[in-house]
């Protein structure tokens, strides 16, 4: 039986892809206020900015392409199950070719019904309007999890870290819940990597290594030392 790696991915590993992260001084809330364009409230304030406000964002991944990070998680499956386990909402992780992903915080190219959640439509990178709707007959909003929104893939996320042998965690700070929390639902005896160019090397968790470096740089390094131990 092939040993088991959760990865955890955030915004860094899609930065290297040109992708603007959501905070930092270069973020996307920059002349955004975070809770206009990104909560329930904010969407029954202004459908149409924060229709805008994703439109953007979907093209803006429509022209983004996987980087080295992404492909070689593809090279992990050669020798181990690996679940991409990812707070990202871009696709990058699918064109690289990945095979297990779960999406923590939605996808950019679906929508889904404000009435009914449980509608989903693949729209890829078309943009949303005002005046397009679900089946149901009403308006179509990004499938996103917005702050104060249940995360509903959480659950699934926490079964597959239960028996992970490997976690490797990259591009994210781990400072976004419930997404954080997941460090703590892989046995302590198992191995875990944190990629981070900031890495500070103090943690309560057992068995843990960090590598100073970017997603690009550090990956390729650990997915090779992996293939070959």
């Amino acid at each position: 039986m092939k040993k088991k790696i959760i990865v955890l991915t955030g915004a860094g590993i899609s930065a290297e892809s040109g992708l603007q992260t959501f905070r930092g001084s270069n973020g996307l809330w920059n002349g955004y206020n975070i809770y206009e364009v990104a909560s329930p409230q904010g969407w029954q304030k202004d459908p149409a900015m924060v229709l805008d406000f994703y439109n953007m964002r979907r093209r803006e991944v429509a022209k983004a392409k996987p980087n080295l990070a992404h492909k070689v998680l593809v090279e992990l499956e050669k020798k181990f199950e690996v679940i991409i386990i990812t707070q990202n909402i871009d696709n990058l992780h699918e064109q690289a070719g990945s095979s297990h992903i779960i999406h923590l915080h939605g996808e950019i190219i679906k929508a889904q019904s404000t009435t009914n959640p449980e509608l989903i439509y693949n729209i890829e990178f078309e943009d949303i309007e005002i005046g397009q709707t679900c089946e149901l007959g009403s308006q179509l909003r990004p499938f996103i999890v917005w702050f104060g929104e249940a995360v509903p893939m959480i659950e699934k996320a926490v079964h597959k870290c239960a028996d992970a042998d490997i976690l490797i965690v990259v591009g994210t700070s781990l400072q976004v819940y419930p997404a954080a929390g997941l460090i703590h639902e892989v046995p302590s005896v198992s191995k875990k990597y944190i990629i981070d160019p900031e890495a500070v090397h103090a943690s309560p968790f057992k068995n843990i290594e960090y590598i100073k470096a970017t997603a690009t740089e550090g990956l390729p390094m650990l997915v090779n030392q992996l293939l070959h131990d």
